[in-house]
């Protein structure tokens, strides 16, 4: 669908007569990663309850969903936001696990370990490995995407191929930009190595969450009835546009910058970024409310 006139809303309810499903990005619509925005979950719990509609998070967050489910608990987001959670750490984990018993490099904090939790497969040094499984920076606080040069450099020569469980580049930590593994993926490919991205923009987990929400649907559900609501241009604005699901775009996210104040953005300059990204959007926001 074409974006309508004004491409600024209100809120999700100027939207929502048009659609039976909403596929949301989480980090930058939901959370900033230090605190929930209570408008943003308050939107869908609205959106469920007068609509009846069907809300399945969809995030290149690169854990299991469980873990998601405990972090947005955790930030008050209420349960009855959302129906299910799909992220690319499922996808990724599905992708290990049709290759058992191989033996995998680990790039990223520890706390993604568990993403490998009964896959059947070995952790293994640098050394050993036939598969580089890339879920962020060990440290995102401190380190770069140029740490990890001379380390990827060896790798690429080994030609072992990386998985990348979070396509983001970066992400916003409160106020502040934080690498992701997408970064590492893109440096990786500019080495010259093999890269599998799986998480948005690209087509798996699209078509994990549409399977979710049709499983939760039943025959109610219509693809052409889907809204897709990120932030982000690369990810969530040009995967649900090469699906073709009508967005909303939350201008207010990692972008802000770029559309002048970020509480009152000039609608004016969204449309010419969408227009040189060669994307569209149904609408636009600043944040996500009702």
């Amino acid at each position: 669908m074409n974006a309508i006139a004004p491409l600024l809303v209100p809120g999700l309810r100027t939207l929502a007569p048009d659609y039976s499903g909403v596929l949301s990005d989480v980090w930058g619509v939901l959370h900033n990663g230090l605190k929930a925005f209570d408008a943003a979950h308050e939107a869908l719990s609205r959106y469920r309850a007068e609509t009846g509609g069907c809300v399945i998070l969809i995030t290149n967050a690169p854990r299991p969903a469980e873990q998601i489910h405990e972090q947005l608990a955790n930030y008050g987001v209420p349960r009855d936001a959302y129906d299910d959670i799909v992220t690319s750490g499922d996808v990724t984990r599905a992708m290990i696990a049709s290759k058992p018993g191989g033996k995998v490099l680990h790039i990223g904090a520890d706390r993604d370990v568990p993403i490998y939790d009964g896959l059947g497969v070995v952790l293994s040094s640098e050394e050993d490995a036939g598969l580089i499984s890339c879920t962020g920076l060990f440290d995102d606080e401190v380190e770069t995407p140029d740490d990890y040069r001379d380390q990827l450099t060896r790798l690429v020569a080994r030609g072992l191929p990386m998985v990348c469980a979070n396509p983001d580049i970066v992400v916003e930590r409160g106020e502040k930009l934080i690498w992701c593994a997408g970064a590492l993926a893109r440096l990786y490919e500019d080495l010259g190595g093999t890269v599998h991205l799986l998480g948005k923009p690209h087509k798996p987990i699209y078509d994990a969450a549409l399977s979710r929400m049709a499983e939760i649907q039943g025959a109610a559900y219509s693809r052409d009835r889907v809204l897709a609501i990120g932030d982000g241009l690369p990810t969530d604005i040009r995967g649900a546009d090469s699906q073709g699901i009508d967005v909303l775009f939350v201008t207010g996210g990692i972008h802000a910058a770029d559309f002048g104040a970020s509480d009152a953005p000039d609608e004016a300059l969204i449309r010419r970024r969408l227009a040189e990204e060669g994307l569209s959007a149904r609408a636009a926001l600043p944040r996500l409310v009702w």
